[in-house]
């Protein structure tokens, strides 16, 4: 088996197509007219770039791991706090946005630090996937299981 340089390729690349050739018609001149209405052919729509599976996940990732805005939308955030204190008192609690804005910014540290010491707990068991119970065994481990 013979290995050459040039025509070899590395793990991940895809190999190169080369364009079809177009039937050439026989050429004949002709004149043509202009037509304003639409044409026979319609528009050809560039392909859309397909990613390998899981590299857009990890796009993602990357993505949100350099941005520093919150995840969680500010209103269904504030009307589920709001929904939790009315559950604890009858008077209706007023809230202040930047007390809204500490919690919520609290309580989004608070799942990504659980999600990523669960998706340590999927590796561990040598998958891929998060389960229910990775998160779980993070709430235990980190003594959060009451809540």
């Amino acid at each position: 088996m013979r290995h050459d340089t040039s025509t070899s390729r590395r793990k991940g690349q895809s190999p190169k197509r080369r364009p079809p050739v177009p039937a050439t018609p026989p050429s004949t001149p002709r004149r043509s007219r202009r037509v304003s209405g639409p044409s026979d052919q319609p528009p050809v729509a560039p392909r859309r770039r397909r990613f390998r599976p899981g590299t857009r996940a990890l796009m993602e990732i990357r993505r949100y791991q350099r941005s520093t805005d919150l995840l969680i939308r500010k209103k269904p955030f504030a009307r589920l706090v709001r929904e939790i204190c009315q559950s604890f008192s009858i008077q209706t609690l007023r809230w202040q946005v930047f007390a809204l804005l500490a919690l919520q910014e609290a309580a989004e540290a608070f799942l990504v630090m659980l999600l990523s010491d669960a998706n340590l707990c999927a590796i561990h068991a040598k998958r891929v996937t998060l389960f229910p119970r990775d998160i779980q065994l993070a709430r235990r481990l980190r003594g959060v299981d009451n809540l």
